[in-house]
């Protein structure tokens, strides 16, 4: 029978440091990169959390600005019409109001998420309204026509819109992540 450690039935993986020498070799540029950014300040506390919620913010203000302007509307028809998840704009508000709704409701979320920096409970809301924001888009990847490029047989070999898509995966993460920092926030100042 194993013997358990403390830790549980599962051993962590052992890291290679100066075996050979490879090794050896790497640890010199990572050990010199780790002490460079602890010297700038780099692995204070705060500084990704703080870095992920300034970039979303600033993305739904720039996302958010493109929406008011025709030539945005009329791009993003494909996308809302292929949306499983927002199909419905474009018979509710119009071509043009479906692509104002969208940047309302981007510039509400970043200004929550930036309202977030102060507020943890405003920040919660604008994280929901992120999430929400990039399942909407993902879930259009499957359905966009012309996603898939047909000469290197379909998917995966994505082209154009899905390309586009892709990155909403990430933003997708960095708004769960915001989500969970600020509920875990807002819980520990809670009691």
């Amino acid at each position: 029978m194993q013997d358990l450690n403390a830790e549980g039935s599962f051993t962590r993986p052992r890291e290679t440091t100066t075996t050979t020498t490879g090794g050896a070799l790497l640890n010199i540029p990572v050990g010199l990169i780790a002490k460079a950014m602890a010297a700038l300040g780099l692995l204070s506390k705060d500084l990704d959390y703080h870095l992920v919620r300034a970039s979303m913010v600033l993305i739904f203000l720039m996302f958010g600005y493109q929406k008011w302007f025709n030539y945005e509307a009329q791009v993003l028809i494909p996308y809302i019409s292929s949306g499983p998840l927002i199909f419905w704009l474009h018979p509710v508000f119009g071509i043009r109001g479906a692509s104002w709704f969208l940047g309302v409701s981007e510039w509400l979320f970043g200004a929550l998420l930036f309202a977030g920096f102060w507020n943890r409970k405003l920040g919660i809301l604008g994280a929901v309204g992120s999430v929400a924001t990039f399942v909407g888009t993902v879930t259009i990847i499957p359905f966009i026509p012309g996603g898939w490029e047909p000469s290197a047989g379909g998917f995966p070999a994505m082209v154009g819109p899905v390309a586009f898509l892709m990155k909403d995966f990430v933003l997708l993460a960095a708004s769960v992540y915001l989500l969970k920092q600020d509920v875990a926030r807002v819980v520990a100042a809670q009691g």
